[in-house]
Formats: structure tokens, sequence, C-alpha cells
């Protein structure tokens, strides 16, 4: 079992944005409109919020472009999930505007310089944005761009499913990443849990882009380490399928066991159910 590593991903984002525009721009008018697992989102909005992070992070990050005062940040009292929901709902209305023909050019325009931007990085260096779901103030530039990657995935995933067409991006080199990434958040949803020193919390994904994870009580904290657990306290396993699902909504533990039949616990219940907290998305 070892410690896990950074994620390398950048070489992956030109071949997730083309499937992306291919799926789109294959697309019939009704299908624009159909529902997404997001229950306020439909395909038509899911494209527009992917284009929206991208130009966002064009502008703030590579440019360097700051919005006028009150445009661009949380009002008071505003949570960081309530403004970042508010932002993209803004977004999402004007883009309701835009052709599916306007917003299929501008997606490939603007993944295209994302793609010449992110090697220009350090992936040492600290990135502009901190990845919360993680649970850190400051991040490091190759986890918010593994966290860039996510998002990108599990949308275009949403909008596979949604129009009823087969995934070009389920294979294990562009998913199993994805996947990888999520599990950065489970020293996170464990950092109130107590228990016994040793105690480790295994997690099996399984499918052809799945793999093993686990979190191992040391001191205060939770290490997170990549590989099979000998005799963990816990195991949690659940389908790849169904992972990418849980990982990105919120559910409670109930609606989560009757929305994905694949999970098991076995071992210690209580601990092991503490995986299906994890969330790893903002909004």
């Amino acid at each position: 079992m070892a410690t896990t590593a950074p994620i390398s991903v950048n070489h992956l984002f030109p071949e997730i944005s083309q499937r992306l525009v291919a799926l789109l721009r294959s697309l019939g008018s009704a299908e624009w409109h159909l529902p997404t697992l997001s229950s306020r989102r439909c395909v038509k909005d899911v494209a527009a919020h992917l284009l929206d992070g991208s130009l966002r992070r064009l502008s703030l990050q590579r440019d360097d472009y700051l919005p006028s005062k009150g445009s661009g940040e949380p009002r008071p009292g505003e949570t960081l999930l309530d403004f970042l929901t508010r932002l993209n709902g803004e977004w999402e209305t004007a883009a309701r505007r835009l052709s599916p023909q306007v917003l299929c050019a501008l997606i490939e325009w603007a993944d295209e310089e994302l793609a010449r931007f992110f090697p220009t990085l350090d992936p040492n260096g600290k990135a502009q944005f901190s990845v919360a779901w993680t649970g850190e103030s400051v991040s490091l530039n190759w986890m918010d761009l593994a966290r860039e990657y996510t998002e990108k995935w599990h949308h275009t995933q949403q909008v596979f499913e949604a129009t009823a067409r087969p995934s070009t991006i389920a294979e294990r080199r562009l998913f199993y990443p994805c996947l990888d990434v999520f599990m950065r958040a489970l020293p996170y949803t464990f950092r109130h849990v107590t228990a016994p020193q040793g105690s480790t919390v295994a997690v099996k994904i399984t499918g052809e882009a799945g793999g093993a994870w686990s979190v191992t009580r040391i001191g205060a904290s939770w290490l997170l380490a990549a590989g099979e657990s000998v005799s963990p306290t816990a195991r949690f396993t659940i389908d790849q399928n169904d992972a990418w699902k849980l990982f990105t909504k919120r559910l409670d533990r109930a609606e989560a066991i009757r929305r994905f039949p694949s999970i098991r616990i076995e071992g210690d219940g209580v601990l092991g159910s503490q995986v299906i907290d994890m969330v790893a998305v903002m909004a």
C-alpha cells in the first residue's frame, strides 16, 4: 500500500473537451433540453456551466482580470456554496440566450486556450483556487487542475447519460483519474470521526476503471493511501458507475443506499457508512 501521489492530467484536457464537443454537436434540438442528474439543469445548462468554468479561469488566472467590485465576490453573509450556486445560476440563465451552435464553438475555443495555458503552470506552485472539498485552504496547481478535470469529466458524463448516448469517456484512461482525484476528499470526510489508532477504512470501486484506496487513523488525522488494504476495520465497495454519481451528489445515507444498490459495507458499519458522506464537488 502506497501513500497517494500527485496526479498529472494536463494531457487529458484536450481529449475530454473533444469528446464533449463531438457529443454536443451530435444532439438534436430536443436533446439539448433533456434533464440531467442535476435536478435543476438540463443538458444545455450543463454545457453552459462548463463553458463558464473555462472562461472564468482564463479571465481570472491567465489574464489576471478581476471583475468589478460586487460582481465576483460573496455578498455579506453569503456562504461559499451559496455564492457559487448564485454565480452558476446567473451564468446559466444568461446563456439560455445562446444557440447550441454558439455554445459548441465557444466551448471548443475556450478549452483549446486552457489546454495551451495549463502546461505553463508550475505543478507544485500555489494554486489561485484552493480545493475546498479536500479541506485545503491552499492547494498546489496540480490538485487544482485535477479538480478541474473531475468537473469536466463528470458533467460530460451527465450529458451522455441524459441523452442515452454510449459514453466515450468511460474507458479507464479517462475515467480512473477522475475517481482517483475524488478519493482525495476521503481524509476530509473523516475529519470529525474518532476511532482507535490504526483504524482503517478501505474503499473499493469495482469495474474496469476502478481501484482501491484507504484512510487510516494516525494521530489526530486520517491518512489516505492507494492500493488494497489487508484486514481493514471497515470495507466500502461500490460500482464505478454508481461511484461518480454518489461522490458528486449530496444525499443522506438512506437515500444513497436506496439509489445505489451496488454499495456494500463490511466490518464496522458505522465507520464504513461515513464514506457515503463524501462529496467531491462544491456546487
